[in-house]
């Protein structure tokens, strides 16, 4: 990641676009912006950020179809979606698609930017020494590469899906809570919805488990996840 960290906004409201960007910038940000959904994508597509502040409501093409295009694309910078809706199906979907968070309006700048430090936190620093390969069943990790392959097929996991396999692997065995997982991989010491963490644990079964019966990611009923590969 740069010393000055790279954010792309994409957010078709004129007056919140210009006091995210005066607010970011005022932080340390170097913004872009974009005001519609396929100039949004054309940036984004091009890489070279390290955040994506992504609203869902835009011209054009919407969120949901941006981060899908962007995910497909192979792009796993982090992405910070905002919805006006505030429906749940909405959230659920959007972190579905590959969005790392979500922010729902109207929301406190200061919030904002407590959520974008947190996603930042969250980009990997680099190659650990030793345990860049690991494997379960027919599923392959390169941690380092951050790489995974289902039976010699390349799996497509989204930033944060990566993040919390990481974090099941380095701590195989080990009965997480659904809160331990959202401090530790999400960044957060509170947060009410944990229907964050099933949401991205079911994505994961989907790409490397059985999701109707789970052998590597097993739930563990009152309390959270373990992982057991």
């Amino acid at each position: 990641m740069s010393t000055t960290p790279r954010v792309l906004l994409v957010e078709d409201e004129a007056g919140l676009r210009l006091t995210l960007t005066d607010r970011l910038g005022s932080e340390g940000y170097n913004v872009e912006t974009a005001s519609d959904g396929e100039s949004g994508l054309a940036r984004a597509a091009g890489g070279g950020y390290d955040l994506i502040v992504l609203d869902v409501m835009l011209p054009k093409m919407n969120g949901f179809d941006v981060c899908r295009e962007v995910r497909q694309r192979g792009v796993t910078t982090p992405i910070l979606m905002l919805t006006a809706r505030g429906q749940v199906v909405d959230k659920v979907v959007g972190l579905k698609l590959g969005a790392d968070d979500y922010l729902t309006k109207p929301f406190e700048t200061i919030e904002l930017m407590a959520r974008l430090e947190a996603l930042l936190r969250r980009v990997p620093s680099g190659a650990q020494p030793g345990g860049e390969i690991y494997r379960f069943g027919d599923v392959v990790v390169d941690l380092r590469r951050v790489e995974v392959t289902r039976g010699g097929e390349p799996v497509e996991l989204s930033a944060r899906e990566f993040k919390l396999l990481r974090y099941f692997i380095e701590h195989r065995g080990a009965a997480l809570s659904r809160d331990a997982l959202l401090a530790e991989v999400w960044g957060y010491d509170e947060m009410p919805l944990t229907r964050t963490v099933d949401v991205h644990v079911a994505g994961l079964r989907q790409k490397i488990d059985h999701p109707k019966a789970p052998e590597f990611i097993v739930t563990v009923h009152g309390h959270g996840y373990k992982f057991v590969g």
